[in-house]
């Protein structure tokens, strides 16, 4: 588990670790989920690491390509076919929004790459309704 005070290169590989354990269970004909929590931390990660490097900055001073980064990482989820042992990888991507900021840079991009989303809002789960889905969004 890669934490906030950890060097930006820790958080940024954690989350290939963590696919490749899963590709391994899904390769041997088993079932896994990964959980990547959370891909907005990823690609701030990936944002200082590239700007320490002198890359050029884009939007929000993420690099070009983030978007293109995380669907690689996403996309390696996948269900094999009977042929190739029928295992499967799931991939559950958390982003966390900066008060609640859904069309921001890097949840826009994550919520393209998806096939759904499920919104969680604080104000629910305060007012103690769980879980706290924000239907209108979700």
């Amino acid at each position: 588990n890669a934490g906030a005070s950890d060097p930006a290169a820790l958080p940024y590989l954690a989350p290939y670790a963590g696919v490749t354990m899963g590709e391994y269970f899904r390769d041997n004909s088993r079932h896994a989920l990964i959980v990547y929590d959370d891909l907005s931390k990823h690609a701030v990660a990936y944002r200082e690491m590239s700007l320490i490097l002198r890359r050029p900055p884009g939007r929000e001073a993420y690099p070009g390509d983030v978007f293109y980064l995380h669907s690689r990482l996403l996309e390696r989820a996948s269900k094999l076919s009977d042929e190739l042992g029928a295992g499967s990888l799931t991939a559950l991507p958390n982003i966390e929004t900066q008060a609640g900021e859904v069309s921001a840079y890097i949840p826009t991009n994550v919520i393209s790459i998806t096939d759904g989303q499920i919104f969680l809002e604080k104000d629910l789960y305060n007012s103690g309704i769980r879980p706290a889905i924000k239907v209108c969004l979700s």
